[in-house]
């Protein structure tokens, strides 16, 4: 792993979060955490790529199978939260990360099925973000007639000003995060192009295992 001495502007105040409790049902391999990806467990690599993208420390919340994806994994430079009540959906993880975190970080919050996630992105990210907002990754094809986007959509990472944290996780509840805020606040939200980088697409249903390649 990274030692977390990226150049984001944003990157020395910004804790990153990887949401990683899922139990994996529909894939029917045991936890996400868990996936092979390029010899090593995702997990491993996705808290690996917010380091190296500039993140200053990174908190990883586990759920389903927390003792087996400790035993199985080296998540060196990382703190681990496991949170009981994953089952509750992704918002429980995305709070007891957010609770993790110092207070005066910004949260660069990704997810542990997302294998396509470069540190480029992160970085990119950190350097864009503005103080006193959100930052989104935004993903979709390029159109081939002028070279600009097309068809963009918001996803992971997210980097939230450490001024919104609190206002955010008000708005969580469930399985959605910090969708709802999103929803409500279109105008705190800058939306990057990362499609240089990824599809932003995440591993959820057995013909996307593919993406693990």
């Amino acid at each position: 792993m990274g030692d977390g001495s990226g150049t984001g502007s944003a990157g020395m105040m910004t804790t990153g979060v990887v949401l990683a409790a899922g139990a994996g049902t529909r894939l029917g391999l045991g936890p996400k955490a868990l996936l092979p990806y390029r010899g090593r467990p995702l997990v491993e690599a996705i808290a690996g790529t917010l380091l190296d993208g500039g993140c200053r420390e990174v908190v990883v919340v586990l759920g389903a199978g927390a003792a087996q994806v400790e035993a199985a994994t080296r998540l060196d430079g990382c703190r681990v939260q496991t949170n009981p009540e994953w089952e509750s959906g992704m918002g429980s993880s995305f709070l007891l990360g957010n609770q993790a975190a110092d207070p005066a970080d910004h949260l660069l919050v990704a997810l542990v099925d997302q294998p396509g996630l470069t540190l480029e992105t992160v970085h990119r990210l950190l350097s864009c973000h503005r103080p006193g907002r959100i930052t989104a990754a935004a993903y979709g094809r390029r159109d081939s007639n002028d070279g600009g986007a097309a068809g963009l959509r918001r996803g992971h990472p997210l980097v939230i000003d450490a001024s919104l944290r609190d206002a955010v996780c008000a708005t969580v509840t469930g399985d959605a995060g910090a969708r709802g805020f999103l929803r409500s606040h279109p105008d705190l939200v800058d939306e990057v192009d990362c499609s240089d980088q990824d599809t932003g697409e995440d591993v959820d249903t057995p013909d996307q295992l593919g993406l693990l390649q």
